[in-house]
């Protein structure tokens, strides 16, 4: 894919960055991070920052910092959400979660965050570490969110305003904040907002099909992990909205605690019931959305990796 191949000089050098974060403080923290860094990942998004960088001609080094910064952020996030979500897996791997006590797991978290902001301040962009700051407030309220409304039958804006504080924010940071490293053009920071949150709000979008249509070997994770957690998705809010009365998906979600059988029903028949693909499509409108404001920036190699990784966000299969 091109637009890996674009930065496959810059994501080792990210991902040094991120490393180094651990450099004399608690062995065990060191070893937390290594084990996060192993445990895969596409690395979308400092690959998105380093994209936008290089098409508005930001300062490489910072650029890298700055990438480092958002993928740290998105770690973080991660941890804490294995201890909130109680999982066991991530990607196939155990978590930090399953290893160590919640407490202590938090607390790796935390200082996650706190290196993630270290960094974003080295760029020595006052309103891109303002922009941080925002970001992470806007995860944090939406995990709160999550926690104590969000469980149970939702409407569409719930759901979408759920996805764009867990992930489309994280996906307008990593587009706006390079363009704030360059020439703090407030025109092109609109459109690679636009760009970001199009883009974002599709990747959550596919990710949520996916917890559907894969198999626990692939995700990870077990299958339909977010039904079996309340949390209705956009599939799930397509086949209400055909089967509203179906009370079987009535019972999975406001009650939780329901037979294997049961969830498998539901799923069995969301993904015979047309909603997968409904869900996909509206995904792919998304991502049209998201390329119609990237190409009013001038032809280049990186606009086009952009495009690309954009369009792999709606194709992928994991």
């Amino acid at each position: 894919m091109k637009f890996f191949d674009l930065v496959q000089d810059q994501i080792p050098q990210v991902e040094a960055r991120m490393r180094e974060q651990a450099n004399g403080h608690h062995p065990d923290l060191e070893m937390a991070i290594e084990h996060l860094l192993n445990a895969g990942g596409k690395r979308l998004r400092p690959t998105v920052s380093i994209l936008v960088g290089k098409m508005v001609d930001s300062h490489q080094e910072r650029t890298i910092t700055l990438a480092a910064a958002v993928e740290l952020l998105h770690t973080a996030t991660l941890v804490h959400d294995d201890v909130i979500d109680g999982s066991l897996l991530r990607r196939g791997n155990p978590t930090l979660n399953a290893r160590w006590s919640p407490g202590a797991t938090i607390l790796t978290g935390d200082f996650i965050f706190a290196r993630a902001a270290k960094l974003a301040a080295e760029t020595e962009s006052v309103p891109l570490m303002k922009l941080f700051a925002q970001t992470l407030s806007t995860i944090v309220n939406g995990e709160i969110t999550q926690l104590f409304v969000s469980k149970g039958l939702i409407s569409r804006e719930d759901y979408f305003q759920r996805i764009y504080a867990k992930t489309a924010s994280l996906f307008e940071l990593s587009c706006i904040a390079p363009v704030y490293l360059a020439d703090e053009d407030h025109h092109k920071m609109e459109l690679m907002r636009k760009f970001g949150y199009e883009v974002g709000m599709a990747f959550q979008i596919v990710d949520d099909v996916l917890d559907f249509t894969s198999e626990q070997t692939a995700l990870g994770k077990p299958v339909a992990n977010d039904l079996r957690s309340g949390l209705v998705t956009l599939p799930a809010l397509y086949y209400l909205e055909k089967c509203p009365d179906c009370p079987n998906m009535i019972k999975v979600v406001e009650d939780r605690i329901v037979s294997e059988e049961m969830v498998l029903k539901v799923v069995n028949a969301i993904r015979e019931s047309g909603a997968i693909q409904s869900a996909l499509d509206e995904a792919k409108e998304f991502v049209g959305r998201g390329l119609d404001a990237l190409q009013q920036f001038p032809q280049s190699e990186e606009r086009d990796a952009l495009a690309e990784l954009a369009r792999f966000v709606v194709d992928r299969q994991i």
